[in-house]
């Protein structure tokens, strides 16, 4: 793999450096308040959100292809921690940080394993729709998982909504009107300066406002609930907890993190890559470079994030030139766990589900469910059975349903794809689609068809019964003609439907003419012997010429049978 950072090199000067300095500050600024956040959310204590950014933001920008993007932990990962982990331990104990860690460090092994494999194209098999649908349902458990702590309840997280909101209803007396205060001023805050100027470290301000509230007007008498003390210095080499029974437990929700936290910061990366001239993006380098930055970060007490498309596009949007700029993000965080953390003793729980809360307003896409509505049922379907699954059965279980909708939408349209029934554009030698075009010529007794894709298993009968459908209704049919232009290749399945068809459709009298064979096809024709049952004489290099044939060859017939009557009489 690339060492990317020293190609990014050649770029480096006094601008581009005072620019990056001035970006990993401005993204370190952000991943202090976001990552404390993130560790609770996570069911992790709050440092462990410092060290999660910490490694990543060194190792990723020497092998990453971007120069944006910022890597570290976020809700959706973070939330994909708790859901997994808590089944076999509970949240904040030293088992549950151990499993936590070695999801970690098994997502980025999986990751490296796919790079290795050359296994990018994964990517692909995860529809927009499917994803959209997937993040939508997380914010609003997210988002449910916080109302607890913003109200100063004490109540079991769990990743089901309809719980966790019976849970706040029957306690809704017990509220703490503080805490309730504190965060919902909070919140009010950070959507405000984020409306005003994206730049302004709202979330950073409301924590430091906050903590300064607690602390002087002693709000910790009232209830109200604080982080406590936070470790200083910076994380500690460790190894995970790597057992075989351990890596059997972590194994579904690290590959779900893998794949998910591969897809959503590819996504990122080639975002913010088109906003700067299309610098190229390499995806099994991404691969690499984020399984390289999430196994060693296991090892310094890191557990799974991705990248971040906040603090990316910040990052991007301050200026920075290289990926320099998080290594120096990295370097400011570092200062700040070896000297700054017992200033968040103070810091309310109820603000820090503020930042969580801000932040996951915007992974709920309702714009682009209304644009799917309009634009394409099938992919607005697909959302929402998404979105429904992720919310009723959790996000565990609904990044694995999102996957498999994914793939059955592809054998779907795979096995259902395109085709047009095709006429005469009048007075031309083009021909179209009869659904949408009127007054074209159409010869009663030929049936001219375009199937807009290549022939395999999962289509084959979908192509054949099309072709026998179509000649059912018009029983006058005389010739059969395929427009075999889209077609570029034939499976054993396709060859053998094809066979038949031209087989049955002699039998019935109806003559079987192709046009517009690719090289490879012809080739696939030889091999498989189809010459023998379609000759040449009814291949043709277009439907024009397939069409002049056919009605040389019906005058001949008609002169035929024309003589014979003569003769006979």
């Amino acid at each position: 793999m690339e060492i990317a950072i020293i190609d990014q090199l050649k770029l480096v000067d006094k601008v581009t450096v005072r620019k990056d300095i001035f970006a990993g500050l401005t993204v370190a600024v952000m991943l202090i308040p976001q990552g404390l956040a993130y560790s609770l959310l996570a069911g992790m204590p709050p440092i462990y959100g410092l060290y999660a950014g910490f490694i990543p933001l060194l190792i990723y920008p020497i092998f990453g292809s971007s120069r944006h993007m910022s890597v570290g932990p976020v809700a959706l990962t973070s939330i994909l921690v708790f859901s997994g982990i808590s089944a076999y331990a509970q949240p904040g104990t030293e088992l549950f940080i151990q499993l936590a860690l070695l999801t970690a460090f098994v997502a980025g092994g999986l990751q490296l394993i796919f790079s290795a494999l050359k296994m990018g194209f994964l990517v692909n098999f995860l529809s927009m729709p499917v994803i959209s649908g997937f993040t939508s349902a997380a914010a609003i458990i997210i988002a449910a998982g916080q109302l607890k702590y913003l109200f100063g309840l004490e109540i079991e997280r769990t990743d089901n909504v309809i719980l966790t909101i019976y849970e706040l209803l029957a306690k809704i007396t017990d509220v703490n009107p503080f805490d309730v205060l504190l965060g919902g001023v909070s919140l009010a805050f950070i959507m405000f300066i984020k409306s005003v100027n994206r730049f302004i470290p709202g979330a950073l301000i409301a924590v430091i406002l906050g903590t300064l509230a607690t602390y002087f007007f002693h709000l910790t008498d009232e209830a109200v609930e604080v982080v406590g003390k936070v470790p200083e210095g910076l994380p500690s080499f460790a190894v995970p907890a790597i057992t075989v029974e351990n890596i059997f437990d972590v194994f579904p929700t690290a590959l779900s993190i893998s794949l998910i936290s591969f897809i959503g910061s590819l996504a990122i990366a080639k975002t913010i890559s088109a906003r700067n001239n299309h610098y190229p993006i390499n995806a099994n380098q991404e691969l690499f470079a984020l399984g390289i930055a999430q196994s060693l970060s296991a090892f310094f007490q890191g557990f799974p994030g991705m990248g971040s498309f906040t603090r990316s596009a910040v990052n991007d949007e301050v200026g920075a030139q290289t990926g320099f700029a998080s290594i120096f993000a990295a370097v400011f965080i570092g200062l700040i766990m070896l000297f700054f953390t017992k200033f968040f003793f103070f810091l309310p729980n109820s603000i820090l589900a503020a930042v969580v809360l801000s932040a996951v307003f915007g992974l709920i896409e309702i714009k682009n469910s209304i644009r799917l509505f309009k634009l394409d049922r099938r992919d607005f379907y697909s959302l929402i059975a998404t979105f429904l699954l992720t919310l009723v059965l959790g996000v565990q279980i609904g990044v694995f349903a999102g996957i498999g909708l994914s793939i059955l939408l592809i054998i779907y349209k795979a096995a259902h794809p395109h085709y047009a029934f095709l006429g005469r554009i009048q007075g031309t030698s083009t021909y179209r689609n009869i659904k949408r075009f009127s007054d074209l010529d159409i010869h009663d007794n030929s049936i001219i068809l375009r199937y807009d894709s290549d022939l395999f298993f999962a289509n084959a009968k979908h192509f054949y019964d099309t072709v026998i459908d179509a000649i059912r209704t018009r029983p006058q049919v005389k010739v059969f003609i395929l427009d075999a232009s889209s077609i570029a290749h034939l499976d054993s399945t396709a060859i053998h439907y094809m066979e038949l068809l031209i087989t049955e459709l002699k039998q019935a009298g109806i003559a079987f003419y192709v046009s517009g064979l690719k090289g490879p096809v012809r080739d696939i024709f030889h091999k498989a012997g189809i010459n023998q049952k379609l000759p040449f004489q009814h291949q043709f290099l277009n439907i024009e010429d397939a069409m002049k044939y056919f009605e040389k060859e019906e005058a001949e017939q008609e002169k035929k049978i024309y003589v014979q009557q003569r003769n006979i009489e």
